[in-house]
């Protein structure tokens, strides 16, 4: 999210879930089912963080109740999943927040992986802090500002200086650059993970501490932990093509699934389902926050939602 990464939001067990997004590729321990002839089984690239855990919840719900597939899932980091992708090792990614390199490279060039359309939400990366102290400090939400408020946001680990708090290193961000080119004094703090970036919000949200955060939306904790935007300086189309003077805001990206090549045109039924998988922000909030918030396992959450939201998942199967 989860949530872009920019080049940045299923058969998974709830330690998949608590693992995050800094979890170890498994690129290599792909299924032994993606492309395998003739048979009817899907492999599917899922990331770590909640809300797409939740899109592969429910394709898998789906996949194996409605169309009687067996489906795998592949735990893969964002690039890593590119590389499983183009080599037919996983079948579908079906949330990626943007990655130019790798589209010109295995789209445009090598024709590996095909666009497999709109998920149907748009994702945003920025920097947020507590709608609690956003109410009291409202310039706060200012970046010009920020440095204002570097003593009150300092930590054990940010070195003297203020703390913006980031997931996992595997994520592609820009937070350390824009820092520096935007003479922040702020330290980039790395939770390690989703999860535990997540705790970390909880833990200063119970205790009414004020705290910078990147972090992205669509994404189920604004509903427990209300937070505001902190206002960037505005993002420009390419100003953020030289990932070393990055100084701008991130920008809202309609979030895309892709598909192996060979897995769209001899797929069938299971790729046909893929690419007409779209959905809204709400849908996926709505199983993110059962999955995260109420402890189901994806596919519990998948099949609650499933159950009650027919009219949407029908059109998916025609």
């Amino acid at each position: 999210m989860r949530l872009r990464t920019i080049s940045m939001t299923a058969g998974v067990s709830a330690l998949l879930l608590l693992t995050g997004c800094g979890a170890a590729d498994m690129t290599k321990q792909a299924s032994p089912f993606a492309g395998a002839q003739g048979a009817g089984t899907v492999t599917l690239s899922v990331q770590s963080w909640v809300g797409a855990q939740a899109n592969v919840g429910v394709a898998q719900y789906l996949l194996e109740h409605e169309l009687g597939y067996r489906v795998d899932t592949v735990q893969v980091d964002e690039v890593p999943a590119w590389d499983a992708l183009s080599q037919g090792r996983v079948d579908a990614i079906l949330e990626d927040w943007g990655h130019p390199d790798q589209e010109k490279r295995y789209v445009e060039d090598k024709k590996t992986i095909v666009a497999g359309g709109g998920l149907g939400v748009t994702g945003h990366i920025g920097w947020y802090v507590p709608t609690y102290f956003a109410r009291q400090h409202p310039d706060v939400t200012d970046w010009k500002n920020l440095n204002t408020y570097a003593g009150r946001l300092r930590t054990a680990e940010s070195g003297g200086k203020g703390q913006l708090l980031d997931g996992s290193p595997s994520y592609v961000t820009n937070d350390k650059a824009l820092v520096g080119n935007l003479k922040l004094n702020y330290q980039v703090v790395f939770a390690g993970s989703e999860a535990a970036q997540i705790t970390q919000m909880k833990q200063f949200a119970k205790e009414k501490k004020p705290f910078l955060t990147y972090w992205y939306s669509p994404q189920w904790l604004f509903e427990k932990v209300p937070m505001t935007e902190v206002k960037l300086p505005a993002y420009k189309e390419g100003c953020d093509a030289d990932a070393a003077k990055v100084a701008c805001a991130y920008p809202h990206t309609p979030l895309q699934k892709y598909l192996n090549t060979d897995f769209a045109k001899n797929g069938g039924r299971a790729a046909a389902f893929l690419k007409k998988f779209k959905w809204t922000t709400e849908d996926q909030n709505e199983v993110s926050l059962m999955i995260a918030n109420d402890k189901l396992s994806a596919q519990e959450a998948a099949k609650k939602w499933v159950d009650s939201h027919p009219s949407t998942w029908r059109a998916w199967l025609s």
